[in-house]
């Protein structure tokens, strides 16, 4: 285990996101408890999602399998899995909270525990994915925890039919969270309210407000949806010209490069 000044407040700010957020946020281990986070899991996405063999199978072996409890009831959860040794890396592969708790900070309280963990092993980063047409997820990863979002990946997983995402290509954004960043342990103080939005992008890709109700209303409309995020969000990924999100205005882009289209 390692102990610096970073690691130390990294310990404090996890502890300080739990007591904000009403819960405990700890290591899950024990099988019976292993099943009930497959259980949120399901609840949640409306199919398995992951096995309680494999999520023991994690803990097991030195991975990362969270819980956020409030009064001994599974509120939350989050499960990562190390990358290449050389890495130095965690990749956070799923996280729900149960339905009803979104936006009581139990999310943010398991994420900056995940970080202190990370961190106590010597880590210098957690990767993950989301879905860029989720406006909340995006104000989430870039604007609350300050992740740098670093690559477009194309119908990443194939498409996925469950409940939230109807069958649809599934376009994903991996972002880095650089876990000694200044932004990012300012982001996990108490009391911030994670980085500052980009001043005066020179461009704006726009999202929509409520994707996830257009799948349900209107499929064709958020396929065509999906097509033009890809198009034009792309390549401004790859170029490292995304600065940020704003839930009111979209993705915000510094530096235009031709050929991509806003």
């Amino acid at each position: 285990m390692v102990s610096d000044d970073v690691v130390v407040q990294a310990a404090r700010d996890a502890d300080a996101a739990a007591r904000a957020a009403g819960v405990t946020v700890r290591e899950v281990s024990e099988v019976d408890e292993l099943a009930v986070v497959g259980d949120l899991f399901t609840d949640v996405w409306g199919k398995p999602e992951v096995t309680t063999e494999l999520l023991r199978a994690f803990s097991k072996t030195g991975s990362y399998v969270g819980g956020a409890f409030r009064d001994g009831t599974l509120v939350g959860a989050c499960v990562a899995f190390h990358s290449a040794p050389q890495q130095r890396s965690l990749h956070s592969h799923v996280a729900a909270v149960t339905p009803g708790t979104g936006g009581r900070g139990v999310g943010f309280a398991l994420k900056v525990h995940q970080r202190a963990w990370a961190l106590a092993l010597g880590l210098d980063e957690i990767a993950w994915t989301y879905d860029p047409l989720i406006a909340r997820n995006a104000h989430f990863n870039i604007t609350k925890l300050a992740a740098r979002p670093a690559e477009y990946l194309p119908n990443f997983y194939g498409r996925v039919s469950d409940a939230i995402n109807g069958g649809e290509d599934s376009d994903r954004v991996l972002v880095r969270w650089d876990l000694r960043a200044p932004e990012v342990a300012a982001a996990c103080a108490p009391g911030r309210e994670g980085a500052a939005d980009a001043v005066g992008p020179d461009a704006v890709v726009p999202v929509p407000a409520d994707i996830e109700g257009l799948r349900a209303t209107d499929p064709a409309a958020a396929h065509d949806w999906r097509l033009r995020l890809r198009e034009s969000l792309g390549p401004y990924l790859a170029a490292g010209t995304v600065v940020g999100f704003d839930r009111e205005r979209g993705y915000l882009i510094h530096a235009p490069i031709e050929g991509a289209r806003p």
